[in-house]
């Protein structure tokens, strides 16, 4: 009995080949809290939910989104920007090195600070901006500076809270209109020259000292 490959089998294996590689790249598996943007022929179409989708091959694509974050090298931390096509709809927090600040006595004060955002807007996130998350980092950074730029280095120490609210207020109508809603910003380490470091210490301890001569005048 002699096994015969005919044309017919061949194209019927053909076809069956190419439904199996279509189907493959055609179904889509989201997990829960990611979303997918998809453009069919180079234009918007659709935002791909947790689950399974279903793509159209060669016509439908997935937009990406370019994310930038910081990786540590030692001491030092440098950004990597990536271009991911699952978008991430969780809070995210973004740690940006410190930024040197001028404050209103003239004092040059290096402030780290940490952003916690959200994406509720894929669409806007990728086609309102180039960039979402540098554009919200270099937008945290400049109102960083405007913020405590109006402020005395007392008065910033003493209303981390206040400086906090005030560069969210904001940021918040800028980073709306890129699909991001801002839900904390904190002001963590603050850092001065070392002389302005010594002179802080030495008033403190010369008001301590006049309280204490205070207390025994009065005792």
């Amino acid at each position: 009995m002699e096994a015969l490959v005919t044309p017919g089998l061949v194209i019927s294996l053909i076809v069956v080949a190419v439904g199996v590689f279509v189907i493959a790249k055609g179904l889509v598996i989201i997990r829960q809290s990611e979303v997918m943007v998809i453009e069919r022929l180079g234009s918007f179409n659709r935002v791909l939910e947790s689950g399974i989708n279903i793509i159209i091959p060669f016509i439908e694509k997935p937009r990406p989104i370019s994310m930038i974050r910081y990786m540590r090298m030692g001491d030092e931390y440098h950004p990597v920007t990536t271009d991911e096509v699952r978008i991430d709809r969780r809070e995210t927090v973004m740690d940006f090195p410190g930024q040197p600040v001028v404050t209103t006595d003239n004092v040059t004060v290096k402030i780290n600070g940490a952003l916690y955002y959200q994406i509720i807007d894929p669409r806007r996130a990728v086609y309102e901006v180039a960039n979402m998350s540098q554009a919200v980092e270099v937008l945290a950074k400049t109102t960083l500076r405007s913020v405590v730029g109006k402020m005395e280095l007392d008065k910033l120490f003493e209303s981390r809270s206040e400086v906090n609210n005030a560069i969210q207020a904001e940021m918040e109508d800028a980073a709306s209109k890129w699909g991001v809603k801002l839900t904390r910003v904190e002001v963590q380490d603050i850092s001065m020259p070392e002389e302005v470091e010594e002179a802080m210490r030495l008033q403190m301890a010369a008001e301590r000292k006049r309280r204490a001569t205070v207390t025994e005048a009065e005792g």
